[in-house]
């Protein structure tokens, strides 16, 4: 009997590497929002313009990046690059006096997530075996998420032992940060990829005319999906706003990211034995049931348990939308499909965190997440119908 394919080494480091700059984010963004509303004295609508365009910019980013990597036929250079940016960026948090260096440092933080994202996602489905691609995006989705969960426990602890010292915890994430640069750079072979001698743009309109019906279905689907999911800044706001003291608010992203963690890879497996689109109608029924839960103004325990659903939503579709991507677009577009994606979510992202902020400040917090329900139902209305009519074809 043959035995069983494994994930590649390569797929395993770049997973690691993906949670010690996870663990150094998380450390700063468990607290940024508070440190921004409460030591800043930033409004929520301005956090919300904060934090969607730094996220907005990664994604952005992510079109030039990926297309980059195609028309250069390489992936880690670009990806050692964003994730050196990232690095350099962290110190500019714990010395940040006022919003405008804040700005600075995310700008500068999700310049080197975009850059590094779409050829890094590229580098794991050129690794991956096709039959085990959910299991490998799986993989990945989940030590980056093991590395969201220790960063917030992390930043608890240390703003328990050093009495809300916010600036030091900020300084903290420096290390993690500087070591995932170390391991991509010594710990990840890119493989050997067969060119024909010419560098052919990949945004030529004869190369997109490539990229088939079913990918651009992916792209509109994620892209309404971001709407209903702005920033977790918010869940953060939306659980301290209850009573939570100051150094027990990384407990909110500590709560999500272990249900994310511990079910992204047993979603990424399943992803690879059934229909794509029933697993991701499902995940938006469970983030419909988080922004109930978040929305509903009562025991503090409603809260968390929309904190928990928010979490396997996330293990739920985010590895299965990268692995939809792959399966759909071309091997030598694979960067320029999950640049163009990620341009969608960025736009999305931007209109959703403001939105966010601006019904936070004007209606109060429920409103904010009954939007995000409201987007969430508009996705699954568009799953079903598309369904529906591929089953009349």
């Amino acid at each position: 009997m043959a035995a069983a394919p494994r994930i590649p080494r390569a797929i395993w480091a770049l997973g690691f590497v993906s949670l010690l700059m996870d663990v150094s984010s998380e450390l700063i963004h468990s607290l940024l929002p508070v440190f921004m509303f409460t030591v800043l004295g930033i409004s929520a609508f301005t956090i919300g313009l904060i934090e969607g365009a730094a996220e907005a910019t990664a994604l952005i980013v992510k079109v030039f990046s990926g297309v980059l990597s195609d028309w250069w036929g390489r992936r880690k250079p670009l990806a050692v690059l964003g994730y050196g940016l990232g690095a350099l960026s962290k110190p500019l948090f714990a010395i940040a006096g006022g919003a405008g260096l804040i700005v600075a440092a995310r700008l500068i933080d999700r310049v080197g997530k975009g850059i590094r994202g779409a050829p890094r996602d590229a580098l794991v489905a050129d690794l991956a075996p096709p039959e085990m691609r959910g299991a490998a995006f799986g993989l990945r989705q989940s030590l980056d998420t093991v590395g969201a969960f220790l960063g917030p426990l992390l930043a608890m602890g240390l703003m328990l032992l050093w009495a809300d010292d916010f600036r030091a915890v900020f300084w903290v994430a420096v290390i993690p940060a500087f070591l995932a640069v170390a391991l991509l750079f010594f710990g990840v072979q890119e493989p050997e990829r067969h060119q024909d001698g010419k560098r052919v743009n990949p945004i030529r309109r004869e190369n997109l005319r490539r990229l088939p019906v079913g990918y651009w279905w992916v792209v509109g689907i994620g892209a309404i999906f971001t709407l209903a999911r702005f920033s977790e800044a918010f869940l953060v706001l939306r659980v301290q706003s209850g009573g939570l003291p100051l150094a027990f608010v990384p407990l909110v992203l500590i709560v999500m990211n272990v249900v994310y963690a511990a079910a992204a890879y047993p979603f990424g497996k399943l992803a690879d034995s059934t229909s794509h689109a029933t697993l991701l109608a499902w995940g938006l029924a469970v983030l419909i049931a988080a922004d109930a839960a978040l929305a509903w103004d009562g025991h503090w325990s409603v809260a968390w348990a929309g904190v928990v659903l928010w979490g396997l939503h996330l293990a739920m579709t985010q590895g299965l939308l990268a692995a939809m991507i792959a399966d759909t677009a071309p091997v030598d577009l694979r960067g320029t499909a999950y640049g163009f994606f990620n341009l969608a979510s960025g736009v999305a992202m931007l209109i959703a965190s403001a939105l966010a902020g601006l019904l936070w400040d004007s209606l109060g917090a429920a409103f904010t997440f009954i939007a995000g329900g409201a987007f969430s139902a508009l996705a699954l209305v568009a799953m079903l119908l598309r369904s529906a009519w591929r089953a009349d074809r």
